[in-house]
């Protein structure tokens, strides 16, 4: 008989980012109150899991969201950078048409090519590397469960790639809000499902709430 594994893929919660920049992997970001408090609901979601092995991202946001977690299962937090966020030439920067970085025209150069894309890591390599972090996670943990603190666009693009979807996608409809967990269920070493839940749903900021601005 095969075994049953699952690796969940935690985005971390959300942001102090008062002047709405493009954070990417800038250090200095960490968790709002609101975050903490999401972290601290997906912490207790988790609290009766059978997960045996917590990994994180090494940024501040990922690593703040994976604490309450690693208090409430006993466990040490493995930093890994293949959790990393995305590169993008735009960090540090407001990112909009009218009121950002995109009125200069210095920057248009990096929006040439929106399939690879231009302006930052190529899809394939996050996929590549959130692949390999799922995988060792899924070795290590075989018969119980896994849970990998990381981003939204690397979380979105590496479920695009295991279930078959094209990598290049509009932003507006990841489905992937703050502190969600994407959740890949296999058998063996081959995956069964994919299922997607928010423990902090009744936290997320909604319309007309302060936008958080990066991943």
């Amino acid at each position: 008989m095969t075994e049953t594994t699952k690796v969940h893929l935690l985005r971390h919660g959300e942001v102090h980012n008062p002047t709405k920049v493009l954070y990417g992997r800038l250090a200095g970001y960490h968790l709002s109150e609101l975050g903490q408090a999401m972290a601290q609901r997906v912490a207790d979601a988790v609290a009766d899991r059978d997960v045996v092995l917590l990994a994180s991202s090494p940024l501040e946001r990922a690593r703040e969201t994976a604490a309450p977690i690693a208090a409430a299962l006993g466990l040490e937090v493995r930093l890994d950078d293949r959790l990393l966020e995305a590169l993008n030439v735009f960090e540090g920067l407001t990112f909009g048409v009218g009121d950002g970085s995109l009125r200069h025209p210095r920057h248009w150069r990096n929006l040439r090519n929106p399939f690879r894309p231009s302006w930052g890591e190529p899809y394939r390599e996050i996929a590549v590397r959130m692949l390999a972090a799922m995988d060792d996670a899924r070795r290590a943990s075989a018969g119980h469960e896994a849970l990998l603190v990381s981003h939204q666009l690397p979380i979105w693009t590496v479920r695009g790639a295991i279930e078959g979807r094209r990598l290049w996608h509009d932003p507006r409809r990841r489905e992937c809000a703050l502190a969600s967990l994407t959740t890949v269920t296999y058998e063996g070493d081959t995956v069964v499902s994919v299922a997607y839940t928010e423990p902090a749903g009744d936290l997320l900021p909604r319309a007309g709430k302060p936008f958080s601005a990066g991943a």
